[in-house]
């Protein structure tokens, strides 16, 4: 119930408007492999909850910062596909990367569910990623494409594009990766 409700406020609430919020997490000093969450977004990333608890959908849904994706997630019916899987990375586009693309663009997208859920399950990858992984990883996403990340320290971009903005935040069945961009699977 908790899910839905949070699934529920999260399509009402799509903010037209991005706020600088304070965050109760640290980001961590530059290292081989961060620890904790890291990334140069982290102090701007709020959250209402501890997500470390809730499934992926639910936990994203804690971040006012990821509305815009948790909303097309409902909207091309991945929830319950997504908390159901165990071990899942999500490199999930803050509100920011969805105002990046055109309204054109978006619009069309959110009218065709087939292609919405192309494009987001190439952002999902089906096994936890560590950090250690990020510097020259290459991995196959849900959608079935290759993604790749590439970088050092706290430093990161997933192919070579969008920016890790704040990273390894933890939900029970997922690690969460807030990039700054909309990634686009292979033609």
């Amino acid at each position: 119930m908790r899910t839905a409700k949070a699934t529920t406020a999260a399509l009402v609430t799509i903010p037209l408007v991005l706020g600088g919020l304070a965050s109760p997490s640290h980001a961590q000093d530059a290292s081989p492999s961060p620890s904790g969450t890291f990334g140069p977004g982290c102090s701007a990333l709020s959250q209402k909850v501890s997500t470390v608890k809730d499934k992926v959908v639910e936990a994203a849904a804690a971040y006012p910062q990821l509305s815009q994706l948790v909303s097309a997630a409902v909207r091309a019916k991945l929830t319950g596909t997504l908390d159901g899987k165990p071990d899942l990375t999500i490199f999930a586009p803050n509100d920011q990367a969805f105002q990046k693309v055109t309204v054109s663009q978006l619009a069309s997208l959110l009218s065709n569910q087939g292609q919405l859920k192309k494009v987001l399950t190439y952002h999902v990858v089906d096994q936890q990623i560590t950090p250690d992984e990020l510097p020259n990883g290459s991995f196959t996403t849900v959608e079935g494409s290759k993604l790749t990340t590439s970088g050092s320290g706290t430093d990161f971009k997933v192919n070579g594009k969008a920016n890790i903005v704040c990273g390894n935040i933890k939900a029970a069945n997922a690690t969460i990766y807030v990039i700054d961009a909309v990634l686009q699977p292979p033609s």
